[in-house]
């Protein structure tokens, strides 16, 4: 979970970056006389701008709806999650001894590793509070994942403000939190970001506060193209059932569901947690994460039905991507590997 400073939230429309040719002189002339300062936001906003055009070429201007078109080939659907490798890549739970990746150079490790060229990057690799939202940083970031040919197809967000809080302040944070990831998304070029749902202490889940919170994201995302998925994650906040009730009492097709195939089930009885991810199934759009296996806070290894969960999948008709994440102990890569394998056998 990311545990750095909640940053202040910038509202407004970036400015106008688009030129017409004969007008680039005359461009050119008023940046130079821009303070530093505001030179420095101008150049920003526009690489955010940029971004959005040149990593998302299949996409039209904000619409009702997503219209993502997602490959058919087998290996095409699939990514790699960054968060199995936060030993290998440089921030405070790299181990020592380990190799250091960069996160911005994830994409390039995966497809020489795996020859899959889709991620999906955990906010707690980014370097720092300042830059994972410095558009430098986040440009620099885009053109790693170009220069590999590949790209990213979710941002997994982890803030740690619960967006059902009675405190009106803490559901504050937690709306511009993720709005910020919104923002983030649009400069990297990710279709979608999953926001988690944190507990609020000796409180209860509440579905309107939540939903309430959960709106304004999505009307924020949905104005940027960019989708909002909930994760079967932690089993208070994120339960399966309780995020369908959300899903469907905020009633947008911008949100969606993330289902994880093991999380559940890591911590609640099989036919619950089965009939959990099948829920998940009939509210998810663009990304799920595939595991194997997890071990949960008992030191229990559980194992998961494979062929059914993915049975679950193609009964729904999912077509989005399926991200690995590894989550067990053990080598990653080789963890890795064989999620790659089994899923390209369901897949094909």
């Amino acid at each position: 979970m990311w545990r750095g400073p909640v940053l202040s939230e910038v509202e407004g429309a970036a400015p106008a970056c688009r030129e017409h040719p004969q007008s680039r002189g005359g461009n050119r002339a008023r940046l130079a006389a821009l303070s530093p300062t505001t030179r420095r936001r101008f150049l920003g906003q526009c690489a955010v701008t940029a971004a959005a055009t040149w990593l998302r070429p299949g996409l039209a201007p904000a619409s009702s709806a997503p219209g993502l078109h997602f490959p058919s080939e087998p290996r095409q659907r699939i990514a790699v999650a960054s968060y199995p490798f936060r030993e290998f890549i440089a921030g405070s739970d790299h181990k020592p001894g380990n190799p250091t990746i960069d996160l911005k150079d994830f994409a390039a490790h995966v497809v020489e590793k795996f020859r899959v060229n889709k991620i999906e990057p955990w906010t707690g690799h980014f370097p720092s509070a300042d830059a994972k939202h410095d558009a430098k940083y986040l440009e620099q970031f885009r053109a790693a994942v170009e220069r590999a040919r590949a790209a990213i197809v979710n941002i997994a967000v982890d803030g740690e403000h619960s967006p059902y809080s009675p405190d009106r302040s803490e559901r504050e944070q937690a709306v511009a939190f993720s709005k910020l990831w919104v923002d983030a998304a649009v400069a990297l070029g990710s279709p979608s970001i999953r926001t988690n749902l944190p507990p609020a202490k000796n409180v209860k889940p509440d579905l309107d506060r939540t939903a309430d919170s959960l709106l304004r994201v999505v009307e924020r995302a949905s104005a940027k193209n960019v989708v909002i998925n909930l994760e079967n994650d932690n089993p208070v906040s994120e339960d399966p059932f309780f995020l369908v009730k959300l899903i469907e009492k905020v009633n947008s097709p911008w949100l969606r569901a993330l289902p994880d195939f093991c999380n559940t089930l890591a911590a609640k009885d099989a036919d619950y947690a089965y009939r959990g991810i099948d829920a998940m199934f009939g509210h998810a759009y663009g990304i799920s994460h595939v595991k194997s296996s997890e071990t949960n806070s008992q030191g229990i290894t559980v194992r998961v039905d494979m062929a059914k969960t993915f049975g679950f999948m193609k009964q729904h008709g999912y077509k989005g991507y399926c991200s690995m994440e590894w989550d067990d102990a053990g080598d990653p890569y080789a963890g890795t590997a064989g999620l790659i394998e089994t899923t390209l056998q369901y897949l094909s």
